[in-house]
């Protein structure tokens, strides 16, 4: 009897958001100082090689959902402030320059996501947009000094600050147990969580560190796994990747059939 195997599946495709620049920022040549510059901080495309997937990164004059069509997971990385008004509030003292477009287009990466059931990893300012775009809130200024001092950037990225509770039943839970020990770089948190937003880590001053969407293989994290070497959360992601993958496959050979 002749056995017919099934070719393995590829690496899922993880989509990586970026952020908009100027040549200049990069020393670029007379002349071409204004030109615009997609720039992208290479750890979370290495976090997701290191995991099994294959990173691809997306350009922000793309269409959000024609994009989300082609990948098999996305993350949403860390940056500047998203809008206040976005979540009804004004730009206060400590806002930063805003970025409409990149919240445009991350939010609409992840509408996308969540609409076509696709795995998602918010990290910090994405773990934030997340639970805006579900109707929720931001704490708009963490102080530094303030508790665990969240807006300190003293030490390297890659050392472990302060501890982070952990619920039971979680995602996070499942992969780094009670608690773990994370980076801190952010002087923003969510505050009211959003429609179907579930909080499922905080730090030891109650500022929230995790969160997950109820139903949905949705997490967001407020510290920067991507500088740790081999971080859970990324094999969580391609995991979940691989399966929304061959679900795909198994429902086009069984369209082919």
């Amino acid at each position: 009897m002749d056995i017919i195997s099934t070719p393995a599946l590829p690496r899922p495709l993880i989509g990586v958001s970026g952020r908009r620049l100027r040549g200049a920022a990069i020393g670029a040549p007379h002349g071409f100082a204004d030109a615009p510059l997609e720039a992208y901080l290479s750890e979370y495309a290495t976090s997701v090689l290191r995991a099994g997937g294959l990173p691809v990164h997306l350009p922000m004059d793309a269409e959000p959902a024609e994009l989300v069509e082609r990948l098999d997971g996305v993350v949403i990385v860390g940056g500047d402030d998203v809008d206040p008004r976005l979540y009804g509030q004004v730009p206060g003292p400590f806002t930063p320059l805003v970025d409409p477009q990149r919240d445009a287009f991350e939010a609409g990466l992840i509408e996308a996501a969540i609409e076509g059931g696709l795995p998602l990893l918010g990290v910090c300012r994405g773990a934030q947009l997340l639970n805006v775009v579900r109707g929720g809130t931001l704490r708009q200024h963490l102080a530094p000094g303030e508790g665990e001092s969240h807006g300190s950037y003293a030490y390297p990225r890659a050392h472990r600050v302060h501890e982070v509770r952990l619920s039971a039943g979680s995602v996070a839970h499942a992969l780094y147990g009670e608690s773990t020990r994370v980076n801190s770089f952010h002087h923003q948190a969510v505050d009211v969580p959003g429609h179907g937003v579930i909080v499922t880590g905080w730090a030891p001053d109650g500022v929230v560190e995790a969160i997950e969407l109820e139903g949905h293989p949705v997490v967001g994290v407020q510290w920067h796994p991507e500088t740790f070497d081999g971080d859970p959360i990324f094999g969580w992601l391609v995991d979940q990747a691989q399966a929304y993958a061959a679900h795909g496959a198994a429902s086009q050979t069984q369209n082919v059939a």
